[in-house]
């Protein structure tokens, strides 16, 4: 007697057990009680129509006593796998057992109904899941546990853990591969000897011999090769979608059974070798595509592999080599000629140079002394550095860029979006048009209807069409990160190539925002040391580019009821008197003085009024740099068609002099954060698309406003939160690189999208009047989809990439 199959991993129910369970109105048995536990809470929280949806039955879960997931809860354990945005928790987690899009369904719903889980998305393709949860009411054991309890095995995602996925997935696509190339060369000989019969003469039972001997070289290819592209089908299919491999798979199925059908009565035609062909060509393509795909991808991770594994932290006079996850800020550590820094922080001794091309993409390497801050990642490359410790891990620069990447690479651009859809129709059109030929030619030649309804599926498949957008934009991201400037929407490369506007702030982005005080002009009795450490006192909480100039100066005093009106100045209580420092109408409105005389300045330099509640005390005068390559890339920018422009908080005189200086062709002065923003809305109202390059706090709405943003690798943190991309190494001449390489992107999406279209439209009349085998229909598919990839790959040869195009929309808007 056949053994019973457990209901829900379907193994055998040893003989003499009772653990059943009713599901959807029927007793189910179980195995063991680690699946019926399972299967009960799968019931229990309304989930049943998992059993519905899947396709395969459930791995048999362990026992919950097994694994100790307590140790999650560790904060030490956390920090290398737990994330903090805002009052929540998130953690990418890779979950064994997946092994159908219900499983995704399952996960998702399960968890989305316990109590602190505030998202949940789960991948089936990489059998990952990003999961945000409130650690108040959930903690990362009980969330792991319930996983566990519904028969998956959860774990933190790991660079290790992620080569052995690729690994796995290469691994397995060559076996695939190495199957179908052995089918085809097999298939191909016995089909040599089936031709010459046909004609030559051939007695019917060797070429019905022949024939059997094809089915079996061919029967692993159809079973184990193509294997992908029904179970891709099969998925989209019962989601309601028509993907590319649907074409595909009816093409090999028809074929295939077609096929055998000829063999069992020994009447027609037998495609066993044209099935074998196009296969391993459909997988050879797409393992080309996949190692494109991996290639960015290690390319992105490679960034997080910078990092040294131990570093010297100094106890005394003493030095101990530590794993670099166990230092503290506060530490010092020393870091030796030619090693990576493996933190963030400030150098306390030593005089170097440090390579920050992981942050910036500049390779020349960059003068350090005592009190200037290093990244981890950088490499220094002459003399011992003794760094006092600011932050490690999670909290670095170089992890913030690498959750940008992420970030990006998660993202779907709108005009991938668009290309999926208009693939799901073409499909559509292709099982239309295959249906109308299979008609045409089964009414007029049906032996050969098979073959040319097969070369129709397999030679109008939208492969190319579905690759032709997002192959392009990989390529360029990842080309932009290796230039220093990262995109953090997926949106931002297509409106770079069709902005015709760029507008600039001035302090801290065209300019250095290193200020420095080069005179103080004393307006009541105080010394101009008590001026300075008054104005010190006021500016030492501000992150504004005019507060660095105070930095150098000595506090003794610290002040209370700090409010700081953006883009105009700051006010607060020092010893119980109001002080206030900023622009000359700012102090008047605040404190309603009368104006002192304006002192006579030089062009470009910046005066601050410094007052106390009832008199005004002193002229200070700033003096800023203009930023590296700020003349050559406006002069770029302007020489590719764009019209540029300077809207600042600054003195009307020091604006008009800095745009006559660059070449800025508008310019507008003391403008607060709302007049900027509503200069930008008017512009996007006429038509304009507008680039925003910002640095501060106040330019917040006026780059979240346009309709792309960037921002400085030195702005400020909320800047770079709301800016679409970041400009790491701070080189204005990056800018107009970007932008023609935007603009080269959207050329070699029009020309794969124009070649894919016409590739289908040319090639489908012919396979419809039978000119085209099925075996060189699939030729033909991958090489065109080969074709937009290399097109595509193009975009990374800097040389390749002509900085001043043409300004013509490629874009579909």
């Amino acid at each position: 007697m056949t053994p019973q199959s457990c209901y829900h991993c379907g193994l055998p129910v040893p003989a003499g057990t009772d653990w059943t369970l009713e599901i959807q109105g029927e007793p189910r048995a179980m195995c063991c009680p680690g699946c019926l536990a399972v299967a009960t809470a799968i019931c229990d929280g309304g989930l049943a129509r998992f059993y519905q949806y899947r396709t395969k039955s459930a791995i048999r879960p362990e026992a919950p006593e097994q694994a100790s997931l307590a140790v999650y809860d560790l904060p030490e354990v956390q920090a290398d796998y737990v994330e903090t945005i805002d009052d929540n928790r998130q953690i990418r987690l890779l979950i064994g057992g997946i092994t159908c899009t219900a499983c995704a369904w399952l996960i998702e719903n399960h968890l989305s109904k316990l109590p602190g889980v505030v998202d949940v998305r789960v991948n089936v393709t990489s059998h990952r899941a990003l999961i945000t949860w409130n650690p108040e009411s959930l903690k990362l054991s009980e969330l792991l546990e319930e996983l566990q309890q519904i028969g998956y095995d959860p774990r933190p995602v790991s660079d290790e853990a992620i080569r052995q996925l690729r690994d796995q997935e290469n691994r397995r696509f060559l076996q695939r591969l190495g199957i179908a190339g052995l089918g085809m060369m097999q298939a191909g000989m016995v089909a040599i000897g089936l031709y010459a019969g046909a004609f030559q003469g051939m007695e019917p039972e060797w070429q019905n011999f022949l024939r059997w001997v094809s089915f079996i070289i061919a029967l692993p290819v159809v079973l184990f090769s193509a294997y992908p592209f029904f179970r891709a089908a099969w998925y989209s299919l019962r989601q309601g979608h028509l993907i590319m491999d649907v074409p595909v798979s009816l093409a090999i199925i028809l074929g295939f059974s077609a096929s055998c059908w000829a063999t069992v009565t020994r009447t027609g035609e037998v495609y066993f070798d044209s099935i074998a062909m196009f296969t391993f060509f459909l997988l050879l393509g797409r393992y080309f595509e996949m190692r494109v795909r991996h290639r960015n991808d290690m390319r992105a991770e490679s960034l997080g592999q910078l990092l040294p594994v131990t570093a010297r932290r100094l106890n005394g006079n003493k030095e101990e080599t530590i794993p670099v996850k166990l230092l503290l800020p506060g530490n010092l550590i020393r870091v030796a000629a030619g090693e990576t820094i493996p933190c963030d922080g400030e150098i306390t001794e030593g005089v170097s140079s440090v390579i920050e091309a992981v942050l910036t993409g500049e390779q020349m390497p960059v003068g350090k002394s005592p009190g200037d801050v290093v990244s981890a990642g950088t490499v220094n490359s002459e003399n011992p550095l003794r760094i006092r410790v600011s932050a490690v891990g999670h909290q670095t620069r170089l992890s913030a860029i690498l959750q940008l990447v992420e970030k990006a690479r998660s993202d779907k651009p709108a005009a991938v979006a668009m290309a999926d859809r208009v693939a799901g129709y073409f499909v559509a059109a292709v099982l239309v048009v295959s249906a109308l030929v299979a008609f045409w030619w089964w009414q007029h030649q049906p032996e050969e209807a098979i073959w040319v309804v097969l070369s129709v599926l397999v030679v109008t498949c939208p492969c190319a069409l579905s690759l032709a957008t997002p192959a392009a934009i990989a390529v360029a991201t990842g080309e932009l990160r290796q230039r220093g400037f990262l995109i953090s929407r997926s949106r931002m490369l297509e409106v770079l190539s069709q902005v015709d506007r760029v507008v600039f702030d001035k302090t801290g982005t065209l300019t250095l925002g290193d200020l420095s005080v080069v005179e103080v002009i004393e307006l009541a009795d105080q010394k101009e040391s008590d001026v300075l450490a008054i104005a010190a006192t006021l500016e030492q909480d501000s992150r504004h580019p005019i507060a660095r100039a105070f930095a150098g100066i000595e506090v003794t005093d610290r002040g209370t009821d700090v409010v700081q009106e953006v883009g105009s100045g700051i006010s607060a209580t020092i010893k119980g008197n109001c002080f206030a420092i900023g622009q000359p109408d700012y102090i008047s409105r605040l404190f309603d003085l009368p104006m002192p005389a304006m002192p006579p300045v030089d062009a470009g330099q910046l005066p601050l009024l410094l007052a106390e509640q009832s008199r005004p005390l002193a002229w200070i005068i700033l003096q800023d740099q203009l930023r590296s390559g700020a003349a050559s890339a406006i002069q770029q920018l302007t020489a590719q068609g764009l019209e540029t422009v300077l809207l600042s908080g600054d003195r009307v005189a020091a604006v008009e002099n800095m745009a006559t200086k660059l070449g800025i062709q508008q310019w507008f002065g003391q403008q607060s954060p709302a007049a900027k923003l509503d200069w930008v809305n008017r512009c996007q109202q006429a038509g304009h698309r507008v680039l925003m390059v910002g640095d501060g706090i106040n330019d917040v709405p006026v780059l979240s406003g346009a309709d792309a943003s960037v921002a400085l690798g030195d702005a400020s943190d909320f800047a770079r939160i709301h800016a679409d991309s970041i400009l790491l190494s701070g080189n204005l001449n990056t800018l107009p690189e970007v932008i023609g390489l935007a603009r080269r992107t959207r050329q070699i999406i029009r020309q794969n999208l124009t070649w894919a279209l016409l590739y289908n439209l040319l090639a489908l009349p012919l396979a419809a009047a039978g000119m085209i085998p099925p075996w060189a229909a699939a030729i033909g598919m991958s090489a065109s989809s080969l074709l937009v990839v290399g097109n595509a790959l193009r975009l990374s040869r800097r040389g390749d990439v002509p900085m001043m195009c043409s300004q013509q929309p490629c874009f579909a808007t």
